[in-house]
């Protein structure tokens, strides 16, 4: 289990960290400052604000961290997590997204898309299996409640 959980940590640091950071390097910066960057700098800001509220909640209330080598020892069911089951990818493609729409990059757009689509792929392949065997009938309870992606109004 623990050789699985490094290269849980391996990947995470490879799709949040080191990708973005070679794909801006490729991105020219914009010619002018205007609106449309400052309107994604307020994306980005919204987006970034909501994954810390999601990696807060995570130690606050369920006592561990968005890491699978320290995971929540409860099932996280408050704050942003009333809302939508998997709130931290969305912020953190919403942060990815304001930065692309900074850049008016379309390379940084499809690294968004291709975010989105691993991040399902994880969520529906590995966490909520997982999640399903760590907690039963709770998170099963759970889920019929909160969507994964799109919050019930």
């Amino acid at each position: 289990m623990t050789g699985h959980r490094f290269i849980l940590v391996l990947l995470f640091g490879f799709v949040l960290i080191y990708l973005p950071v070679r794909l801006w390097s490729v991105v020219d910066r914009p010619e002018t400052f205007g609106i449309v960057q400052m309107v994604a700098i307020l994306i980005c800001a919204v987006g970034g604000t909501s994954a810390l509220w999601c990696a807060s909640t995570f130690a606050v209330i369920g006592r561990g961290t968005p890491a699978p080598f320290a995971a929540p020892s409860r099932l996280v069911i408050r704050g942003p997590y009333r809302f939508l089951r998997n709130p931290m990818y969305v912020g953190v493609g919403v942060l990815f997204t304001g930065a692309a729409i900074f850049y008016q990059s379309r390379v940084l757009l499809a690294y968004v898309a291709l975010f989105c689509i691993a991040s399902h792929l994880f969520v529906v392949h590995y966490e909520e299996p997982t999640l399903r065997r760590h907690f039963g009938s709770e998170y099963s309870a759970y889920c019929r409640r909160v969507r994964r992606w799109w919050p019930r109004w």
